[in-house]
């Protein structure tokens, strides 16, 4: 039998999943099996030569599982089934698809923000549609779509994984952040300023600069999804600055910053950042902290001036 896509085995990794917790690589043979997978089919890898494909693929349903809120992952590496999750295998579906997890509103809101995607949402029965208009796309424009798909993925990843790790970690990742941003000077001068106790309210101090002339004040806020950063966290940051004579400051959170936070901040003599989870996920990426190129793919075109008749 060939090796089955990710949407054949979302059925399999949720049924397991509702046992107890467990990790891909505990469950991969006993899947294999299942499917009568051949010793070469479950050694064969990607084209990149980076990862088996069987292993690719399980992780991808485990992906969109999660994001469809069916499975959880209460540990690093580690998932079982929600409530919603048990709920759906107690009807008994012959297969979980994407159609499927279209009924979730948290897998369409994942699934949004690709290029070239429309969404059609139904009222009255709590579904919401996605069409992907592949057929319309261009080769170009498929590739910017998967390159979309993989770093919001990686984004929401990188999110989890600050949350399970401590908050020293996120004070070194900070670090980490805006030395590649170009502030500090080096990581062991931004080491001198970061990480220390809490000082009156900030967590912080960076050079803007690598001659120290300027310096920006930090404050971090390692929270989880839900509980988001209001105007009077913001305020008392404020109030932090104005006692140290300081004119610039950046609030860093992993959660979001209210409505109210945001405007706060807009109308002050003082200028303050507000960095939430989703932007300090895309900045990670872009600068390349705690993530490492796995694949480069170069797309190639005629060079016409090669080919001119001279």
């Amino acid at each position: 039998m060939a090796i089955p896509d990710y949407q054949m085995l979302m059925l399999p990794l949720l049924k397991r999943a509702a046992k107890h917790e467990i990790r891909v690589p505990d469950i991969r043979d006993d899947i294999a099996n299942e499917f009568g997978l051949t010793p070469d089919e479950r050694e064969q890898l990607l084209e990149s030569g980076t990862q088996r494909i069987i292993d690719n693929r399980l992780h991808w349903a485990k992906i969109y599982l999660s994001k469809a809120g069916l499975i959880d992952t209460p540990s690093r590496g580690k998932f079982i089934a929600t409530d919603e999750g048990r709920a759906l295998l107690a009807t008994k579906p012959s297969s979980i698809n994407n159609e499927l997890l279209s009924r979730y509103p948290s897998f369409v809101a994942f699934k949004i923000g690709r290029a070239t995607a429309s969404v059609d949402a139904r009222s009255g029965n709590g579904r919401a549609e996605k069409v992907i208009q592949v057929e319309a796309a261009t080769p170009e424009e498929q590739i910017d779509a998967a390159v979309g798909a993989l770093n919001a993925t990686l984004a929401s990843d990188l999110i989890e994984r600050i949350l399970h790790n401590a908050p020293a970690f996120f004070e070194r990742l900070i670090i980490d952040l805006l030395v590649k941003m170009g502030y500090g000077g080096s990581r062991s001068d931004a080491a001198t300023s970061l990480g220390k106790p809490n000082d009156g309210g900030v967590d912080g101090v960076i050079n803007e600069d690598l001659l120290g002339l300027d310096r920006v004040y930090i404050q971090a806020k390692r929270y989880a999804e839900g509980n988001n950063i209001g105007r009077p966290e913001v305020q008392a940051f404020l109030g932090s600055l104005v006692g140290n004579g300081a004119a610039k400051g950046v609030f860093v959170t992993t959660s979001e910053f209210s409505a109210q936070a945001k405007e706060f901040v807009k109308h002050l003599p003082q200028r303050i950042v507000l960095i939430d989870g989703k932007r300090l996920a895309e900045l990670m990426i872009e600068h390349k902290v705690g993530i490492r190129v796995e694949r480069s793919i170069e797309v190639k075109r005629i060079d016409e001036d090669f080919f001119l008749d001279e």
